[in-house]
């Protein structure tokens, strides 16, 4: 009786040891995918262009605003969005600018080439479109501003092209620009 007790009990511990070290193989796999795979993989797809989008041909001003936001992705932020469909993430104040309208826009041209991963696309006046590229994933966001002289601001809309969230980047880049032109 008691070598089949033994037996039995040598054969429970071999199962759950067994069981034990196959968890922890997934486990394990499982941590390499998530740390080290899908990282790697997403640097390279970024490095190779393939995370930057398609450049939209729906931009510039439609009916006097800048382009709505989609209101079920919170990746854009616009100083327009209060006069259209939005939510309470989507919407920005406008750049107040004193003095001279063009000058004001020269700086804030100026500030906008200066900002890592950024590029002007358009510079048409009163109209200014840049792309802004992220280091690591190559990531693009679409900024544009707008001259409002009437009003003495300057309208702006930040948008990442892929996703559904940004996290917050947009109306970062956009503060930050505010900071720099003084207000």
């Amino acid at each position: 009786m008691f070598l089949v007790s033994f037996i039995s009990d040598y054969f429970l511990i071999l199962f759950f040891k067994e069981r034990e070290l196959l968890v922890a193989k997934i486990l394990g796999v499982i941590a390499f995918v998530l740390l080290i795979f899908l990282p790697v993989t997403l640097i390279v797809a970024g490095q190779l262009g393939l995370l930057k989008g398609s450049r939209p041909n729906d931009l510039g001003l439609k009916d006097g605003l800048l382009k709505p936001p989609i209101v079920k992705s919170w990746n854009v932020v616009s100083s327009h969005a209060e006069k259209q469909a939005h939510t309470d993430y989507h919407t920005i104040a406008p750049l107040k600018y004193s003095g001279d309208a063009q000058t004001a826009f020269t700086k804030l041209e100026t500030i906008v080439r200066a900002m890592d991963g950024a590029s002007i696309i358009t510079n048409q006046g009163s109209y200014l479109y840049a792309e802004y590229q992220s280091s690591l994933f190559k990531f693009v966001d679409d900024v544009e501003f707008v001259l409002d002289e009437s009003a003495g601001v300057i309208h702006m809309r930040s948008a990442s092209r892929l996703g559904r969230k940004d996290f917050g980047a947009n109306r970062a880049r956009l503060e930050a620009i505010r900071l720099a032109m003084g207000g």
